[in-house]
């Protein structure tokens, strides 16, 4: 890796907390369970082969060459999977230029991008550490139930990935389905160098050989000589109390800061602190609100770090647990994300499996205002006078994030009118990343969520509700989550969603 910028100037070698993380690195190399403290210890013990991955993946390669070469026939790859399990996936093939269809979604709008599409010539992969989770379970029941429906075998379209002996992997063994299993003893966020993340990257066409030799090349150089990976890890801990933004834009690996983003909220945001990234477009909308900013290419910010995407993975990984270390928190465990999964479960029960109608306090042409305003500008206007002084706004999107890109945009003008650091993330994917920092991190956040009218529904098999009543009570379960807890919260929704992006985008761009 290449390490540069100002920042580095700042680093002091001889400093308590800079000595302590050179211990720190020492127990991570040799897996020590205790590294966190004796509350994380148990949590720790089954968490960290991460630490081995660059070169204990090379035993999936031959698996993994059967699999693709099964499949080799297939057009179009499906991805479904939520947070660890897309994020890596998705800036792999966006940097190998291959194409990889993530489902992290249930908005049925976004859905039907994929399952509208030739079944014939699409292999769906379900990845799950243990196939329970709500979006993924119900992605590959809809799939199943349409490939039969096509006339196609289930087996010769659907692929697992999946921890050993899981009820997933039971169930999909089973049924004749193809399946390769990750190592078990690695948490979702750290397992990009995993089964979850090479298996859906080397169905797209990528060789992820390339990725496990420069990671393993890192891993060796920070073994041999620490002094850049702890330089950064001590930058991350002293120069921010709060926000890092990190900018991809020129380094040829689009995504890679979604992935540090749910790497970083979801391991560090808890028991009050953390350190909550922010996906910035450019140096000019990173900067806002006093952020320390990292770059992966010549984009001048405080830290520029340069390397291979499989250097990205170690480096950054072993970056988070070191960083963990200094705040004396448990980076593996994730206590407040069920708080979200609680509030679902308790929505779709009370509405028994049917979206209910919501009147909006006011309507302002193309959109609902639930919140304080008879206008949207008003609304944003009353919204943002309620952000607290160092405190940070989160747009949360529930929407279609191929023909609603257009609302990302949000992020920077909101940041830019208000001065404050803005975070954005698409519905539902967000909750299994910054989702537990905004509970469990500083609580000093104000959240903005954007729902909208879909244009299609689509039933998921063994449920009594289908994808429109899902994505809004996982919107609304966070609304009340949130809202307990006693934050600054609005919702916009779109009545239609193409009019409402651009009303809304005039109206932030008025304030």
């Amino acid at each position: 890796m290449k390490i540069s910028g100002a920042a580095l100037s700042q680093v002091d070698r001889n400093n308590d907390l800079y000595k302590r993380l050179l211990g720190v690195h020492q127990q991570i190399a040799e897996k020590d369970p205790t590294t966190w403290g004796p509350e994380a210890a148990t949590e720790a013990a089954v968490r960290l082969n991460w630490v081995d991955l660059p070169e204990a993946s090379r035993t999936l390669l031959p698996e993994i060459d059967a699999l693709t070469a099964k499949f080799r026939h297939i057009k179009t790859i499906v991805l479904a999977g939520m947070g660890g399990s897309s994020l890596a996936p998705e800036v792999i093939a966006k940097s190998f230029g291959r194409d990889l269809f993530i489902l992290d979604s249930t908005d049925p709008n976004y859905l039907a991008h994929a399952i509208n599409g030739d079944l014939a010539s699409t292999l769906v992969v379900v990845s799950s550490k243990s196939g329970s989770t709500i979006e993924t379970a119900s992605a590959r029941a809809v799939f199943t139930d349409a490939f039969i429906k096509a006339g196609l075998a289930v087996a010769d379209h659907l692929a697992v990935v999946t921890d050993p002996d899981s009820p997933l992997d039971r169930d999909a063994r089973n049924q004749g389905l193809s399946v390769i299993n990750a190592d078990p003893h690695v948490g979702g966020r750290f397992s990009a160098l995993s089964a979850f993340g090479l298996v859906p990257s080397a169905l797209a066409g990528v060789d992820v050989s390339l990725l496990l030799d420069a990671a393993s090349d890192c891993k060796k150089d920070f073994l041999a000589d620490s002094s850049q990976i702890i330089d950064v890890a001590w930058l991350l801990v002293t120069q921010t109390e709060q926000y890092v933004a990190f900018i991809d834009s020129h380094s040829g690996m689009p995504g890679l800061s979604d992935w540090i983003e749910q790497l970083v909220a979801e391991s560090t945001g808890k028991a009050g602190v953390g350190r909550l990234p922010i996906a910035a477009e450019d140096l000019e909308g990173a900067e806002i609100g006093g952020a320390f900013t990292v770059s992966f290419s010549s984009v001048k910010a405080d830290l520029i770090v340069q390397g291979e995407l499989g250097e990205h993975f170690i480096f950054w990984e072993w970056l988070t647990a070191l960083v963990g270390a200094a705040l004396q928190i448990d980076p593996f465990n994730q206590p407040n994300v069920t708080e979200a999964k609680n509030a679902t479960s308790a929505l779709l029960t009370e509405w028994g499996g049917q979206l209910p109608t919501f009147t909006p306090e006011y309507s302002d042409k193309s959109v609902g205002i639930f919140g304080a305003g008879n206008s949207v500008l008003s609304a944003l206007q009353s919204f943002i006078t309620s952000v607290v002084a160092g405190g940070y706004i989160s747009i949360h999107a529930y929407l279609d994030r191929r023909d609603d890109v257009q609302i990302e945009e949000l992020r920077k003008i909101l940041s830019l009118k208000t001065g404050h650091p803005v975070t954005f993330g698409w519905g539902p994917r967000f909750l299994h990343s910054t989702g537990q920092f905004h509970k469990g991190g500083q609580q000093n956040g104000a959240f903005l969520q954007i729902t909208g009218e879909a244009s299609c529904d689509f039933a998921i098999p063994g449920s009594n509700f289908g994808f429109k009543t899902l994505v809004m009570a996982q919107a609304l379960g966070d609304n009340r989550a949130l809202g307990q807890r006693k934050f600054p919260l609005l919702r916009l929704h779109l009545q239609d969603r193409s009019a409402g992006i651009t009303q809304i985008l005039e109206a932030a761009r008025s304030l």
